[in-house]
């Protein structure tokens, strides 16, 4: 760690460290307040926030800014998709081929009245377009990322100095939101509905319980290894494919890369195939759920605790009521549009739960949520398939094309 001119920059090292221990505070703070459990609030959620409301407090009281290093919470998320193509069977592909349509229409749609929202309480403020469209696409369901990367067109063309400002600040407050909405949503839907699991099957992301509160499935050492094996296999594919799809133009993150050669592996190399290892492919073992787990909710931990919330005061009015309104208008198309064009059936709720993570949020609050929910009530293959393609892939392709056309039109 380095300190210098007011700034505390915290290394890789100490940032996983703390990352780690703040996954442990959202538990502990979980299990005493019961209703965080009942609306499957993401622990790392519930730790991450708390810690970035105290750096807040700090830099309030003494003027100390504390700074992450985030370079190793990045290797996380390429961790995390990796296990959830490694995870991707054929037949759920297929199965997930309609309903995955059906959202890619309902997000893109979604994306539109989320542009208009933004740009009509913008003008209510008499704020430029820009302005609004930074409270839309361009931050909530684009992220931070989108955000950053559009600021200086948006300073340079458009007038709005503090287009990086206002960016951060929407994707900072809409990634809370999308937090907190997932969870409760699906289980009122649950509930409503009396819904369940098609089928018993392992989660995706983490372990299920037995009724001492210890995970129902184990392993050893060498499963782990195995599977950090298989992890690190497929990353190295993903960068022949991200070579290949960089080739044609494209842009992805690389994590989408990732996750297309786990579901390339797992399902067009024959299981009868020796491996080195001896045991069969990792696809659904209980090592390759726990190293999800272990990697999206460090990676989220780490996102939320680093949030710098004294950077957003400033902007708080016109912030809050586009995201105020953006909130209600996201709960109400995720209950009477997404839910029911899903299905209404127990994968429609997961849908709904990592939509709310879509919406206001990013790919990993997405995929947090559903891991909350599934936790909870049981597995969901196919709103693990459907929901990252979506997210990781879809949604950027749409934006690059919304955000110019709304710009120049309105």
């Amino acid at each position: 760690m380095e300190f210098n001119e007011g700034i505390l920059q915290v290394d890789s090292f100490f940032a996983v460290t703390l990352g780690i221990l703040v996954l442990f505070i959202g538990r502990r703070i979980n299990s005493a307040v019961k209703f965080l459990t009942e609306f499957s609030i993401p622990g790392p959620v519930t730790g991450g926030l708390l810690v970035s409301v105290l750096i807040a407090a700090i830099y309030g009281i003494t003027g100390v800014e504390i700074a992450f290093s985030l370079a190793a919470r990045d290797i996380l998320l390429i961790y995390f998709f990796t296990t959830i193509g490694i995870n991707a069977n054929l037949k759920d592909l297929l199965r997930g081929g309609k309903p995955l349509l059906i959202l890619l229409a309902i997000t893109i749609g979604y994306m539109v009245i989320q542009n208009l929202t933004g740009v009509g309480v913008a003008r209510l403020f008499d704020l430029p377009t820009a302005v609004g469209m930074l409270g839309g696409s361009v931050s909530l369901i684009g992220g931070h990322g989108t955000a950053v990367a559009w600021a200086p067109k948006m300073a340079s063309d458009y007038g709005v100095t503090n287009a990086a400002e206002i960016g951060v600040a929407c994707a900072t407050f809409g990634l809370i939101l999308a937090s907190l909405m997932g969870g409760p949503i699906a289980k009122l839907l649950i509930n409503k509905h009396k819904l369940v699991p098609r089928k018993n099957e392992p989660l995706d992301v983490g372990f299920a319980h037995d009724d001492d509160g210890k995970p129902a499935e184990t392993m050893d050492h060498m499963d782990f290894l195995d599977a950090i094996l298989a992890i690190h296999a497929c990353i190295i594919f993903g960068f022949g494919i991200d070579k290949v799809i960089s080739s044609t133009g494209l842009d992805l993150p690389f994590f989408v890369s990732c996750l297309f050669a786990g579901i390339l592996i797992t399902n067009l190399v024959p299981k009868s195939l020796p491996r080195l290892t001896g045991t069969a492919w990792p696809a659904r073992k209980p090592s390759i759920a726990m190293l999800a787990d272990i990697s999206l909710g460090t990676f989220l931990a780490m996102s939320l605790m680093s949030m710098q919330l004294w950077t957003l005061l400033d902007l708080a009015g016109p912030i809050f009521t586009i995201l105020a309104a953006q909130f209600a208008i996201a709960i109400a198309i995720n209950i009477f549009v997404v839910f029911p064009a899903m299905g209404k059936n127990y994968d429609a709720a997961v849908v709904c739960s990592g939509f709310g993570g879509i919406s206001l949020g990013s790919t990993p609050t997405a995929m947090a949520n559903m891991s909350a929910v599934t936790k909870e009530y049981g597995s969901s293959h196919l709103a693990f398939i459907i929901v990252p393609l979506v997210c990781a892939f879809f949604i950027d392709l749409a934006n690059a094309i919304l955000i110019p056309f709304f710009l120049t039109n309105f």
